[in-house]
This record gives C-alpha cells, structure tokens and sequence, in this order.
C-alpha cells in the first residue's frame, strides 16, 4: 500500500495534480478515498491498484512516450 501511495503522489507532483485528481481520473473514486488510504483506514483493492497504476501507464507526465526515436545516421 505504501508503495502505491508513493507511485501515485510521485506521478501527482510531475502531472501538476492532487493524487485525489488522479484516482478519481483513473478510477473515478470518491474525492474522500485518497484521505482513508493516507490514513489507513481504508485501502484499495488489488485490482483497483492495478488500474490505477494502468491509468497512469497510459498517460505518461515525461514525454517520453511523445517523443520521436533518434536514429544514428
């Protein structure tokens, strides 16, 4: 759990975002949800981790997905 908390606040903080703005835009969770999982009083599944983590695959914050390979001429 601790090791999704960090991904997820690590990716907020380069994307310019809450990591509330980023679970609710990868799993569309309550805006309370992030506050229970800091707080251990609640935790996401497995799965739900999985499409966290998923989500935020398919939106790199780098660029490094958007920019062209060089090749050596």
């Amino acid at each position: 759990m601790e090791q999704l908390i960090i991904e997820i606040q690590t990716y907020a903080a380069r994307a310019n975002m809450k990591p509330q703005a980023v679970i609710r835009a990868a799993i569309n969770a309550k805006w309370n949800a992030w506050d229970g999982w800091v707080a251990r009083t609640s935790s996401p599944t497995l799965a739900t981790a999985d499409r966290i983590r998923a989500w935020m695959a398919a939106h790199p914050v780098d660029g490094a997905a958007d920019q062209p390979s060089q090749k050596a001429s």
